[in-house]
């Protein structure tokens, strides 16, 4: 899977808001300091051209629409991570969050309750 860039990520993050979007809607739903319409439509094109979003033609207008989910892209970027910096280890990752002090016992409980309920 081909991984985005911040700017790239904050569309998709738009996308998957909105769901369907035209350039403005982009633009309107982005962050100030927003940049400029040129630099949108750039990364629109660069996202269409990585396979993240596709869009459907309206008059002048194009319509963009995400073809990934934000989970399924969500998903993959974890494993990604787990499978560069963890050697394949999810038991790896969650004792590094662990002794990083980003996970405590209610969080790990709560992880153990999801657990036993799947």
């Amino acid at each position: 899977m081909k991984k985005l860039t911040k700017a790239e990520e904050q569309i998709m993050q738009v996308l998957w808001k909105l769901e369907k979007a035209y350039l403005k809607d982009l633009l309107d739903n982005l962050p100030p300091p927003r940049p400029h319409t040129n630099t949108i439509a750039t990364l629109v094109k660069i996202l269409i051209e990585k396979n993240f979003i596709k869009h459907e033609v309206h008059g002048r207008n194009h319509c963009y629409f995400p073809v990934m989910s934000k989970a399924e892209y969500s998903q993959k970027s974890i494993s990604s991570l787990v499978d560069d910096y963890f050697e394949g280890s999810f038991t790896n990752a969650v004792s590094f969050m662990i002794d990083s002090k980003k996970l405590n016992i209610e969080d790990m409980e709560l992880l153990l309750q999801q657990l036993k309920s799947n």
